[in-house]
C-alpha cells in the first residue's frame, strides 16, 4: 500500500510500498485511512529535524494528525464497528513500571520520556492507506464531522491547555461577576500569538469560555486569519502594524497568553508584558536557532511580584480528544464558516512534497487518502 516516508540516513523522503497491517489481536481495529493534516512537526520531521523510525525501520511514515474510517475489528473491540469515522491518539505509553502516569492512561505526563509517537518517533504514521491501533487510543467521530474531522489532533492541544489553565487559576479568584437578567461580561483577556490552526483553534475555545481574545499574527489585517478571528467575535491584530508594547496598552491587563508560533524571540518579548496573576502557555516548539537575548531579570521579577505562571503543554490525553470532538461540533454549529476556513486545501498523496518542502500558504492543509 501507499505511505509517505522518511529515509533520516539517506535524507529523502517519499511515496513507498509500505507492507499492509492486519489485525492480530482482539482489541485491534483496521482504519482506512481518509485524511491527515500536516502541521510544523512534520515540515520539520521531512527537513531532519528530528523523527525516528521503528527499531529495525530505515524509514518512518509520518503523520499525526488523522481520520480513519473502520473496516474491520478485533474479536474483542466493544467500542467501534465498521463504517464508525476514528481520530486515532498520538503517544504511546512507555514500558517502566514506574512512571505512575503511563499506567494511569497519562502518557502526555511521561516521566520518563520513553514514550512513542505515532508519525513522529519510534512509530509509523498515518499518512497511509491503511492503520492498525488497539481500540484504547481510538476516538469515536461523528459522521457529521466528516468534512472537518481532521481537526480534531490539533484542537486538543488548546483543550489540553486550557483544562491546565483552570486547574492552575483554582489558585486565587478568578470567576467573572454576574448580574441577574443581563448577559456575561468579559472579564478575562487573552492573547493568541500565532494565527495558524492551533492558535485560531485555540481561539474559538477561549472564545468559547468566554475570554475576550485577540489574535497576534504577520499576516495582514486582509488576510483570511483576520477573516476567522474576527467571525468568531475575536479581534485581529497583526504584527505589520501593532508592536507588542502597542498590543499591551490595548488589551489592558493581559490574564492569559496562549503561544502558537514556536517562535521563541517574540514569546519571550510577550511574557515581559504579560499581566498580573497572569498564565504563559506554551504550545510551540522552536527549531534549532542561534540563542536569544531576553531580560531574565525583569521576567524572573515579574513572575513573582505578579504571581505569574508559565507552563508547556504536549501531546494530548483521551479527555482531550474527548473535548475536541464536543468543541469542533458547538464551533461547526455556532461559526460554520470560520471552521470551513481553517482547512485550506486537499493535496493527493502524490503532491506530498509541495506540502511538506514547499511554501504552500493558508492555514490547515490535508493529505487527503482516503
Amino acid at each position: 500500500m501507499k505511505a509517505i516516508a522518511v529515509f533520516p540516513d539517506q535524507r529523502e523522503i517519499k511515496l513507498i510500498d509500505h507492507p499492509p497491517p492486519s489485525v492480530n489481536k482482539p482489541t485491534e481495529v483496521k482504519l482506512r485511512m481518509l485524511e491527515v493534516g500536516v502541521c510544523g512537526t512534520d515540515k520539520e520531521i521531512a527537513a531532519f529535524q528530528y523523527g525516528t523510525p521503528p527499531n529495525g525501520s530505515p524509514y518512518l511514515v509520518i503523520g499525526h494528525e488523522s481520520l480513519g474510517e473502520v473496516v474491520e475489528v478485533g474479536t474483542a473491540v466493544r467500542r467501534f464497528r465498521p463504517g464508525d469515522l476514528v481520530v486515532t491518539m498520538v503517544r504511546r505509553p512507555c514500558p517502566h513500571p514506574e512512571c505512575v502516569a503511563c499506567r494511569q492512561g497519562r502518557q502526555d505526563f511521561c516521566y520518563t520520556g520513553d514514550f512513542t509517537e505515532r508519525g513522529i518517533k519510534l512509530q509509523h504514521g498515518f499518512m497511509t492507506e491503511y492503520v492498525v491501533d488497539d481500540e484504547r487510543f481510538m476516538n469515536l467521530v461523528p459522521r457529521e464531522l466528516r468534512e472537518v474531522a481532521v481537526l480534531v489532533e490539533p484542537l486538543t492541544i488548546a483543550e489540553k491547555g486550557l483544562t491546565q489553565l483552570w486547574q492552575v487559576q483554582q489558585r486565587l479568584p478568578w470567576a467573572c461577576p454576574v448580574t441577574p437578567g443581563k448577559p456575561a461580561a468579559f472579564c478575562h483577556r487573552a492573547v493568541v500569538l500565532g494565527g495558524g490552526p492551533v492558535g485560531l483553534l485555540g481561539a474559538m475555545t477561549l472564545a468559547k469560555e468566554g475570554f475576550q481574545t485577540f489574535v497576534y499574527s504577520q499576516e495582514p489585517e486582509t488576510s483570511i486569519k483576520s477573516q476567522v478571528t474576527t467571525s468568531i467575535g475575536a479581534t485581529y491584530v497583526s504584527a505589520q502594524d501593532t508592536s507588542l508594547v502597542e498590543l499591551a496598552k490595548r488589551v489592558g491587563n493581559i490574564d492569559v497568553v496562549y503561544e502558537a508560533t514556536g517562535a521563541a524571540t517574540v514569546s519571550f518579548d510577550l511574557m515581559e508584558l504579560l499581566g498580573a496573576n497572569g498564565v504563559f502557555v506554551f504550545t510551540g516548539v522552536p527549531g534549532r536557532k542561534a540563542p536569544i537575548e531576553l531580560d531574565a531579570d525583569l521576567i524572573m521579577r515579574n513572575l513573582v511580584l505578579k504571581n505569574q505562571v508559565v507552563y508547556g503543554t504536549v501531546n494530548a490525553n483521551r479527555e482531550a480528544f474527548e473535548d475536541a470532538i464536543r468543541d469542533l461540533q458547538m464551533f461547526t454549529k455556532k461559526w460554520p464558516e470560520a471552521v470551513r476556513k481553517l482547512i485550506t486545501r486537499r493535496y493527493p498523496m502524490e503532491q506530498h512534497r509541495e506540502l511538506l518542502l514547499g511554501r504552500a500558504g493558508g492555514i490547515k492543509n490535508v493529505i487527503s487518502i482516503g
